[in-house]
């Protein structure tokens, strides 16, 4: 483990109790894009040493979102856990040292310091009754604890990237528990063991680790370890200015998935949350990589806003190549379907994407509006299809003549002579164009009429065209 000391490297270090949440994709993509930046190592730990919460699950599900997002992490991945054994070690050293001490209170005397503390108002610390006892003093039957000897005077300044300097008194921190009774490692210590022995130069991570910062700069300088730079970003809230919740929308990414958003929005949109280059919105993985500045991340948190990422999703989709749009959305469809499609319906399909495509905001959506296309004749009708056939079917009637008499099956041949019927009937072309838009489609929303018309073929177009008026007249 380890790199060269001019080497940048930075660290991804979820915790796997549950999926990968956006919070923590916008941290694993700031720190991706630092690394990519300086021409470092992007590195990923999985924060596992809470063995009840950690599940295979989990780790799985924050994997697939990682490279769902394409956040490509150098080397293999590290398991807290299984390095128990360093970070035992490292507290050890630490006792040798004379920095670290075993602590003998037992659990009626923290309870007793946690109620004078309730009482007084203030955080719970421990008092520090151990720190300067002989252990011979041990009472009998209490497996000890080890903690850091933490300075007690002074205070310490953390020059951070994003917040600027911070400043905490050292008699606001406690000695804290490096080794449990039981010889397991707390998560303080194990987080500094493993981010010195990887070689990280830089931990960017959310603003609610700040605190444990400055607890941790206790441990590294007692170990007289190289000190990382630090840059707390700000968490992430709702578009209501509250903390993130679920009632703010999916908090998954890979949930974001299935909703049918594409990865390359998704990151656009969390680069986006309280980082930006002048006044670009879209910007592309390797504009990204070569903009990114930490000192640029704002201190203010950041507004989700499902809609804007949805505008953004909608931009990527038009952008989109129509072959990858097909592989995607083909699943959708077949569910929907609650069938495979067939190979001519998948060339029909790809016909029509670059007109289905524009009007989309998500692969959901996009599948959706290309059901129409597969559904067994008669297809369903919609309210708005009805209300907008009811009147016309007549006007269907001529519509379909024309039609049937179009020499060559060609979209700008079928305009042509649907205006003619226009003309003839005395209306505007919408009010024949959207009772044909009603009848074909089964709604009154689609791509360009004509293009619809071309895409189903003489044969498909003729049939719905009669069941529409079906639906209306009975016959």
């Amino acid at each position: 483990m380890g790199s060269s000391p001019s080497q940048v490297v930075t660290r991804f270090a979820p915790s796997p109790t549950g999926f990968l949440h956006i919070g923590g994709a916008r941290t694993a993509l700031f720190n991706f894009l630092f690394a990519r930046h300086h021409g470092g190592q992007f590195l990923l730990r999985i924060e596992d040493t809470d063995r009840e919460r950690s599940t295979q699950p989990a780790i799985d599900a924050i994997l697939d979102g990682m490279r769902w997002l394409d956040f490509t992490w150098d080397g293999e991945v590290v398991y807290q856990f299984a390095r128990q054994q360093r970070h035992a070690e490292v507290a050890r050293e630490l006792l040798d040292k004379g920095h670290a001490y075993y602590c003998y209170a037992t659990p009626a005397e923290l309870e007793e310091m946690r109620e004078t503390a309730k009482r007084e108002g203030r955080p719970m610390r421990y008092d520090g009754r151990w720190r300067d006892r002989d252990p011979s003093e041990a009472p009998a039957g209490v497996k000890p604890v080890i903690r850091l000897k933490a300075p007690r005077e002074g205070e310490v300044t953390i020059h951070d990237l994003v917040q600027g300097p911070v400043t905490v008194s050292n008699e606001q921190l406690d000695d804290m528990i490096l080794l449990r009774a039981d010889g397991t490692p707390t998560y303080m210590l194990a987080v500094v063991v493993d981010d010195h022995d990887m070689g990280v130069t830089h931990v960017i991570r959310g603003d609610d680790h700040l605190n444990n910062a400055f607890r941790q700069l206790a441990l590294i300088r007692a170990m007289g370890w190289p000190e990382p730079h630090y840059a707390h970003i700000p968490l992430i809230h709702g578009a209501d200015g509250a903390k993130l919740s679920k009632r703010h929308g999916a908090l998954g990414v890979t949930e974001y998935r299935e909703m049918g958003f594409l990865a390359e929005a998704v990151e656009n949109y969390l680069l986006r949350l309280g980082w930006g280059h002048g006044d670009a919105e879209i910007i592309s993985r390797a504009q990204a990589v070569e903009w990114f500045d930490i000192g640029a991340v704002g201190r203010s948190a950041s507004r989700f806003d499902i809609k804007k990422l949805e505008n953004l999703n909608g931009h990527y989709m038009r952008e989109a190549d129509d072959e990858r749009l097909v592989r995607l959305v083909l699943p959708l469809i077949g569910e929907a379907l609650e069938r495979p499609l067939l190979d001519r319906e998948i060339l029909l399909l790809q016909r029509s994407m670059k007109d289905l495509k524009v009007r989309a905001k998500t692969l959901r959506e996009l599948a959706h509006s290309a059901l129409f296309y597969f559904r067994a004749r008669p297809i369903p009708l919609d309210e708005a299809a009805l209300k907008l056939l009811q009147p016309a079917p007549e006007i269907l009637r001529e519509a379909r003549k024309a039609l049937a008499d179009v020499p060559e099956w060609r979209a700008d041949l079928l305009e042509a002579s649907v205006r003619v019927v226009a003309e003839r009937l005395g209306l505007g072309l919408g009010k024949v164009a959207q009772p044909l838009r009603a009848a074909l489609t089964g709604s009154n929303m689609s791509p360009g009429i004509f293009d619809v018309l071309d895409v189903l073929g003489r044969e498909e177009s003729l049939a719905r065209i009669d069941d529409g008026v079906a639906a209306v007249t009975g016959c």
